[in-house]
């Protein structure tokens, strides 16, 4: 469980704050009343969850790239963080394909640099580095990835990734064997309402139907792992305050992915969204030649449920549901921030052990339950 006495008042430093992921997580840390400092570039996308949620408000909203190191550590250090939650990224498999110099060096570079200025933190407890289910050496096997095995990636996302797994493992040696503890979190396809970054399957199908034309699927066969947004930065939290509370135990890697149902090829993940959208949503296979992709990704989460607790809560035909809610909700003009708030009560009324209640400061807007 996520003990709410823990997060109250911790302060948190937050890169990528201004993303999809980093949004949600910003706002799941304002419900549990900790004092957050996210530090990142402008929102990625027009519109930005962010922006449309107005999450700089829940926050200390600083703007800064992680590849300006002494501009990242002045404001790390100034922050003072118990914690520390790298998510800021170049996130996109076709992007690192189009420019893999600024890949690297974001998703390499930026890591030492991230690493590098915790080492000034002195009051440092746990730094989870995010990095992604496809920093494994694929070998499109039929189970699921352990910690355990080999790192790689074929395509330059994929093998930043890696390499960023490799850069905090060597300054987890060589300089973090005493005092913060340091771990990296692995997490499957993450859709949930909100994201609205370009070539990404459900993001790039509400475009196509709320503009009255079916979207073009490129790889409608290929398997991954989908779960709600909400599940791998549950795990985040609890991975930080595990680390934060017991220390070198849970100074590694940690996969967290869905159950072996939600391991569904695009296709199925496409009929699901659609049903829920509405009868006008079509989908047609693109004909293009594009880059290589893996047909065939699963995680093994074991040592997650084991060692943490921490399991998936929502069903696979769940996760699905909730995501098309959200942009079915945005799409007919809703109170997104409420909507928002809603599915994070309900998802955090299983999650949490509520041991200090939770943050009121909505903006006068009241929480719906989504359950």
């Amino acid at each position: 469980m996520i003990d709410s006495s823990f997060w109250r008042r911790r302060r948190v430093f937050v890169t990528g704050h201004t993303g999809f992921k980093g949004a949600w997580l910003s706002l799941m840390l304002a419900r549990l009343n900790a004092e957050t400092t996210g530090y990142a570039l402008a929102p990625p996308t027009n519109p930005s969850l962010f922006d449309l949620l107005s999450v700089g408000a829940t926050l200390e909203d600083l703007r800064g790239d992680i590849n300006d190191f002494e501009n990242l550590r002045r404001a790390m250090v100034a922050a003072d963080p118990d914690i520390v939650i790298h998510m800021a990224a170049q996130p996109l498999v076709k992007q690192g394909y189009a420019d893999p110099v600024a890949t690297f060096q974001t998703n390499v570079m930026g890591c030492v640099h991230v690493l590098e200025a915790a080492r000034a933190c002195k009051n440092l407890k746990a730094l989870v580095n995010v990095t992604t289910d496809k920093c494994y050496d694929n070998r499109d096997w039929i189970w699921g990835y352990r910690e355990t095995d080999a790192l790689g990636g074929r395509d330059p996302y994929s093998n930043s990734k890696a390499c960023a797994e490799l850069v905090t493992a060597s300054y987890r040696a060589s300089f973090f064997e005493q005092g913060a503890t340091v771990a990296t979190a692995r997490a499957g396809n993450v859709i949930g309402g909100g994201d609205f970054a370009p070539d990404r399957i459900l993001p790039d199908a509400v475009r196509a139907f709320r503009a009255g034309r079916p979207v073009e699927v490129r790889a409608p066969k290929s398997v991954r792992p989908w779960q709600h947004v909400l599940e791998p930065l549950s795990g985040y939290l609890m991975l930080a305050q595990k680390a934060a509370l017991q220390g070198a135990g849970f100074a590694d890697g940690w996969n967290f992915g869905p159950g072996a149902e939600s391991e569904q090829d695009v296709e199925a993940l496409l009929t699901r969204f659609m049903a829920a959208w509405g009868p006008e949503a079509r989908w047609l296979p693109d004909r293009a030649a594009h880059p290589h992709e893996a047909g065939l990704l699963r995680l093994d989460a074991s040592k997650a449920r084991e060692k943490l607790g921490w399991k998936p809560l929502l069903s696979f035909d769940e996760t699905v549901e909730w995501t098309a809610r959200w942009y079915r909700a945005h799409a007919d003009g809703a109170d997104m921030r409420a909507h928002t708030f809603g599915q994070i009560d309900a998802y955090l009324g299983q999650r949490v052990r509520l041991t200090s209640p939770f943050s009121n400061a909505r903006d006068d807007h009241e929480a719906q339950r989504i359950a």
